[in-house]
Order: C-alpha cells, then sequence, then structure tokens
C-alpha cells in the first residue's frame, strides 16, 4: 500500500518505463481524438481550452492500447484497491493556454467557481437540471496518466488533502436512514456543497503537475479539480494531455460511499 494514500487522498507515482510506453500510444489516439471531427464537436468546450475526450481511448478492458499494455507501479496500486477490475475506454483530457473559458450556457457562479476553485468536484456526484446533486457513477478511484511534456503550470490536477473523509462524512450523514438502493434518488446538493465549504476551509490544496512516465491516483471520494492555465506558461499544438481511468466500483453506491 502506498503511504498516505488513506491519510491524504491521492498518491503520485515516478517515472516507470511502462508507463512511458503506453503513453507514447495513448498521445497519438488523443491526437487522432482531438482532430476527429465528431469528437471535436461533442467535447471540445469553453471556447476551444478544453477537449473534454471522455471514452476517447480506443483501449481494451485491460488498458491494453496499440498493443501496448498497461501497466507499471500506479497500474498495479490501482488495481490493487478493490481487485483487478475492467476498464473503460480511457478519456485523453486536454486543456490549451487560456483555460478556463465559459462553457456554453454556463452561468457567472458556474465560471468563477472553475476560475477561483479549479471547478472542483467529487467524480460520481451529478448535478441535473436544476441544480440538484445525486449519487450517480460510483467510480473506485482515478488514475491520471499525463501524455505529453509540458511545465507544472500547465493546468495540472488539484487535490485538497484529507477531503475525502469531509465529503464522506458529510454525504453519510445526508443518507442516514435510507436504504442504500434508495441512495441515487435523494438530493444530496445541501450537504454536498457544506462538505465542500469545509473542505476550502481546513484542507490543503495541492497541485499535482506530471509528466510522461509518472502518474498518481485520487481517492474516489476526494475533492479535485483542474487549475487553470498560468499565464506565462507556452505550449504546442498538444497543449496539455492526460489520460483518465476511472471504473466502476463493485457493489455500487453503498461501496462507494462506505468503503475505505
Amino acid at each position: 500500500m502506498v503511504e498516505g494514500f488513506y491519510d491524504k487522498g491521492f498518491a503520485r507515482f515516478g517515472r516507470d518505463s511502462a508507463l512511458v510506453e503506453w503513453g507514447r500510444a495513448a498521445r497519438e489516439a488523443a491526437r487522432a481524438a482531438v482532430e476527429d471531427p465528431e469528437m471535436r464537436a461533442r467535447w471540445l468546450i469553453c471556447e476551444g481550452t478544453w477537449f473534454v475526450g471522455v471514452d476517447a481511448l480506443p483501449n481494451g478492458a485491460d488498458g491494453a492500447l496499440a498493443g501496448t499494455a498497461l501497466s507499471g507501479e500506479a497500474v498495479r496500486f490501482a488495481q490493487s484497491l478493490f481487485g483487478r477490475l475492467p476498464l473503460h475506454r480511457g478519456q485523453a483530457s486536454v486543456v490549451w493556454p487560456g483555460y478556463p473559458k465559459p462553457r456554453d450556457a454556463e452561468s457567472d457562479g458556474a465560471f468563477r467557481y472553475r476560475l477561483k476553485r479549479d471547478g472542483a468536484h467529487v467524480d460520481g456526484v451529478k448535478a441535473d437540471s436544476h441544480g440538484q446533486r445525486r449519487l450517480e457513477e460510483p467510480h473506485a478511484w482515478v488514475l491520471g496518466i499525463p501524455l505529453n511534456e509540458v511545465e507544472a503550470g500547465a493546468s495540472p490536477m488539484v487535490a485538497w488533502e484529507g477531503s475525502h473523509k469531509i465529503m464522506q462524512r458529510g454525504l453519510l450523514h445526508a443518507l442516514q436512514g435510507v436504504e442504500a438502493a434508495r441512495w441515487g434518488e435523494v438530493d444530496v446538493t445541501e450537504a454536498y456543497q457544506a462538505a465542500r465549504r469545509e473542505v476550502f476551509e481546513t484542507c490543503r490544496r495541492v497541485t499535482l503537475p506530471a509528466v510522461p512516465g509518472e502518474a498518481y491516483v485520487v481517492h474516489r471520494l476526494c475533492l479535485h479539480g483542474v487549475a487553470p492555465w498560468q499565464s506565462d506558461v507556452e505550449a504546442g499544438a498538444d497543449g496539455r494531455m492526460v489520460a483518465y481511468f476511472r471504473p466502476e466500483i463493485p457493489g455500487g453506491a453503498e461501496a462507494w460511499l462506505k468503503a475505505d
């Protein structure tokens, strides 16, 4: 077990040659996705500064891509948390200088939140068209794998140290007395926002810049987001590319919220 993961809510991993090789294949696939007209129409947002790229990578359930296996210490650690899990097609998240810009139909408040608070969120808690948040898509963990070399100020992921404990406590309290099978029906907006405020007041914000061969694993309940691109940082046509995996957790919402 990587030291500190359950205290901090995330773990960093140094250069791993296995991830370097996989990253090369994934980078080419990400480039192809960014240039694909249908994917651009669907995923290029924020005035052209962010390609969301959900399910954009053509990897198999074992993560292999273009004949290159997905392996290395970070992958083994992530897969040790809940047993070896099948992987979805990876996300190819690409950001360019100027991020963030407003999204289509985004409110001023929502944009300010992304600008000032890095769009901090917990994966799996989704807001509907009325702004009510409910538990959906219970993930086991988040694995981030950088695909290209960029400076540290090129919109790195950020995480709030220890925030997973606060988010877990707040959401469990909101769902107290509700059968786990019905958790997805409950509006947890108030509890989620209260826990998030506590995190901002009490937890340390940590940036997680990384380069090809490195990786990070983020606890499924850890509050995290993407920092604005620093104005003095330049980048080529690739911008900043990161592949993400978030497999479903065995046991659904109950395991997502109650497990360590």
